[in-house]
C-alpha cells in the first residue's frame, strides 16, 4: 500500500465522519452490552443499549479506533436508533460484503457509501465492523 493510497483513502469526508460520533454519552441502566476488539490494530468499540418492542431505544459507543472504525461507529451511530436485531445482522452480511466489493448496504445505513474505497484495504476491514459487530452482540444478550 502506498503513501498515495492511504491519503486517497483518509478522505476529508471520513475524517469528518470520525470527528463526529454521535451517541457517545453514557446511558442510564442499559439493558445490555458488549465490546469488541480488532486483533490487527487493537481497535475497540464498545456498546451499551436498550431496547423496546424489539428495536433498540437508547445505545451508547464508546470508540478507541483508527480514522476508518471511528467513520465506521458515525455512520452507524446516526441510523441505529429504532433498528431491530434483524436489520443489524442484515448491516453485518452486507457492511462485509461491501468491504469484498459487493454492493454499499440498503438503508438506513447507506451512509456507509463513504467507506467503500476501503475494500482495498482488508488490513481495515475488522475496525470497520465492530461497532455493528458489538452491537449484535450486545442484542444476543438482551
Amino acid at each position: 500500500m502506498s503513501d498515495g493510497d492511504l491519503f486517497g483513502l483518509y478522505s476529508q469526508r471520513i475524517l469528518g465522519l470520525a470527528a463526529a460520533i454521535p451517541h457517545t454519552d453514557p446511558i442510564a441502566a442499559p439493558g445490555a452490552q458488549a465490546q469488541r476488539r480488532s486483533p490487527l490494530c487493537g481497535s475497540t468499540v464498545a456498546v451499551a443499549l436498550t431496547t423496546q418492542d424489539g428495536r433498540i431505544a437508547a445505545f451508547s459507543q464508546t470508540v478507541r479506533a483508527c480514522a476508518l472504525g471511528q467513520a465506521s461507529a458515525a455512520i452507524f451511530g446516526e441510523a441505529v436508533i429504532g433498528c431491530s436485531r434483524d436489520q443489524i445482522a442484515t448491516l453485518c452480511t452486507e457492511l462485509a460484503a461491501m468491504l469484498q466489493g459487493g454492493p454499499v448496504p440498503a438503508p438506513p445505513f447507506a451512509g456507509y457509501a463513504a467507506l467503500a474505497p476501503a475494500k482495498d484495504f482488508p488490513n481495515r476491514h475488522a475496525s470497520i465492523l465492530l461497532a455493528p459487530q458489538a452491537t449484535l452482540e450486545a442484542l444476543d444478550r438482551t
